[in-house]
């Protein structure tokens, strides 16, 4: 998930810019990870120039599953927003202002990404009657707004986690992991057998929806605790890499999926929806890798140069994430038209990687004008948007946010429109009097 620009630094590693380089080096690399990762596990079927469909790389390249352990950077976003926004005074003044300005900070960019998506639908309908947008594209340009809802509903419990912080330490961790494990038994009435992975993910979700809350308020709590220096130095690092690495893998033995992210589209069996004790391994491996690469990074960031790159990736964070995704219709319309072949058969067939960077190529290409676009948009609007003082307004708007993303992301591109409008009215509920919404 990209920087919102809401969270600030703490004191002790603040630069003169007021920004955590290293902080920003993180979300900027793991930003890259999610949009590169989105693009290149996109398989678009051509046939004589038309789509015909459009195919996930793990679901015909089985093999990419164990790399979703490190390309799997959720986890990351989650750790370093908590360890910076515990800073925040408002948090621990007015925790629910606090959360609403962070809701309605997400959902004023996401609202303009909806609405947009929706007249492109339409303009597609009028103008290219025949194309199945819906049945190729419709679920994959909302997918990634479910890091939106989860982020606002783990980040309401914030100041819990930092209670829990302050009087268990490290143990609220432990906690956390114990209730996780018994929301995955409870799945299946807690009968083990020699292939229980497989049988919790696989079975109805039904208790199975808590870990949507517990599994990522894991990295928010490991966010904390390094925060306050519990967390800390190349060996503590060493020890959650080679752990994470080892959970990952004890958990595939014991019949979860290798893939920490989607679902097998025949089984239904999957580590993300909901989440399981097995990504729990992924959240260590995360954590370790940002223990490991602290103390190089900082010396690294030092050159002004890298520093620079650095802050501007950073500062397209929400704009690349929310947008990149849309980045694939017009590069498979360009594709198509002048005849580019992105679509390669099976990984290992001859031309297939070389495909897959083509296909990068183009939408870095389509995407950049866009994101220039989108920022000068934001730029015309105020950062700063006044509150109303009714908590009960602030939390129903900013549960109306969260529900209008869940509707996004359950019904693809048919509710973007419904869903713009739902999360327009839930900024609209956050605000005093009658301003309009920008």
């Amino acid at each position: 998930m990209p920087a919102t620009q809401l969270d600030r630094p703490t004191p002790t590693t603040s630069t003169e810019e007021g920004r955590d380089r290293f902080i920003d080096a993180v979300r900027a690399a793991a930003l890259l990870v999610v949009v590169l990762g989105h693009w290149l596990a996109t398989l678009p079927r051509v046939v004589d120039g038309t789509t015909v469909a459009n195919e996930h790389l793990l679901h015909t390249w089985a093999a990419a599953g164990a790399a979703t352990w490190v390309l799997q950077v959720v986890p990351v976003f989650v750790l370093v927003s908590a360890a910076v926004s515990a800073t925040s005074t408002s948090l621990a003044t007015e925790p629910l202002r606090w959360w609403a300005t962070r809701a309605q900070r997400l959902a004023r960019p996401t609202v303009t990404y909806l609405a947009v998506l929706s007249l492109l639908w339409v303009a597609i309908e009028v103008l290219d009657p025949a194309a199945d947008v819906i049945a190729l594209f419709g679920g994959s340009l909302t997918v990634h707004l479910w890091f939106v809802a989860m982020l606002l509903l783990v980040q309401a419990l914030l100041p819990v986690s930092v209670a829990a912080d302050r009087r268990w330490g490290l143990g609220a961790i432990a906690g956390l992991v114990a209730a996780v494990v018994l929301v995955d038994l409870a799945r299946v009435g807690f009968t083990l057998g020699p292939d229980v992975g497989t049988t919790i993910a696989t079975a109805a979700p039904g208790i199975g929806w808590c870990n949507v809350v517990l599994v990522w308020l894991v990295p928010q709590q490991l966010g904390l605790a390094w925060r306050n220096g519990r967390l800390r130095g190349l060996p503590t690092g060493a020890a959650f890499l080679v752990g994470g690495l080892g959970w990952a893998w004890v958990a595939t033995t014991l019949g979860y999926p290798t893939a920490m992210v989607g679902s097998d589209p025949i089984t239904g069996a999957s580590n993300v929806l909901p989440p399981t004790v097995a990504l729990l391994g992924v959240v260590w491996i995360q954590a370790g890798l940002v223990l490991l690469l602290e103390h190089p990074v900082r010396s690294w960031l030092a050159g002004r140069a890298v520093w620079s790159v650095v802050r501007v990736i950073a500062a397209l964070g929400m704009p690349l994430y929310l947008w990149h995704k849309l980045a694939e219709l017009p590069a498979l319309w360009i594709a198509n038209r002048l005849g580019i072949t992105v679509d390669a058969g099976l990984p290992g067939d001859p031309g297939f990687w070389t495909g897959r960077l083509v296909w990068l190529g183009l939408c870095a290409a389509v995407v950049a004008p866009v994101v220039a676009a989108v920022v000068a948009f934001e730029r015309t609007r105020r950062t700063q948007v006044p509150l109303h003082d009714d908590s009960r307004r602030l939390v129903g708007g900013g549960l109306l946010i969260v529900v209008a993303t869940g509707v996004a992301l359950q019904f693809g591109l048919v509710a973007a429109l419904p869903a713009a409008v739902a999360m327009f009215a839930g900024s609209h509920v956050l605000r005093p009097g009658r301003t309009a919404v920008s």
